[in-house]
């Protein structure tokens, strides 16, 4: 008997392949689209549109976006295509290649993700490839506390976790939940509450 196991495909394949309707991730080598509820899309559209409020109000030079790509790495070297729900890149890099696609291959300013059913992709994977790759500020907003008692206490308590990259390359962890002000690298002078996001 013969078995056969499909070929999994890079980063630029990937590219190739993506349907374009939809929004898809790969994962190990496999397209995997990925899907949210209206809660989960109304968290991350608040944060998107009040880090534009902020950029706009600072006048930083950074672009925000949902739907753009970037390469990273496991720690076995396999090619990951990521999509974090809400973006922040540097404008330069951006508009560097203006006629490009969306996809990116080096580390980002800010990358959020706002849990669901796949909370340890969050936790794990894309905590390890963000931080492999050098994306400066990480945030995973667990509006639904559905991450580990380790993370969230017991009783488990909805939070904003915010990783900053250290002088090492390694992720700092500080945790915000209720009134608590967010304390961003990005965004210094950002006054979002932990509530404010977690109940958008």
């Amino acid at each position: 008997m013969k078995t056969y196991t499909k070929k999994k495909l890079t980063f630029d394949q990937f590219l190739e392949q993506c349907p374009e309707e939809g929004l898809y991730e790969l994962v190990d080598g496999e397209i995997v689209e990925v899907r949210a509820t209206r809660n989960h899309d109304d968290v991350a559209d608040f944060l998107l549109f009040g880090f534009k409020d902020e950029i706009r109000r600072q006048n930083l030079n950074y672009v925000v976006n949902n739907t753009v790509v970037f390469k990273t790495r496991t720690a076995n070297d396999i090619e990951q295509g990521r999509k974090p729900d809400v973006s922040v890149i540097d404008k330069d890099r951006w508009r560097s290649n203006r006629s490009a696609y969306a996809a990116l291959e080096e580390p980002i300013q800010l990358a959020v993700e706002v849990t669901s059913t796949n909370w340890e992709d969050d936790y794990i994977d894309k905590l390890d490839e963000y931080q492999r790759l050098g994306i400066t500020e990480y945030w995973i907003v667990d509006y639904l506390a559905i991450g580990l008692r380790e993370y969230l206490g017991n009783p488990k308590v909805p939070a904003v976790f915010v990783f900053l990259l250290d002088a090492e390359g390694k992720y700092q962890c500080t945790h915000f939940r209720d009134s608590e002000r967010i304390v961003s690298r990005t965004f210094p002078e950002l006054t979002l509450t932990a509530q404010q996001i977690l109940t958008a």
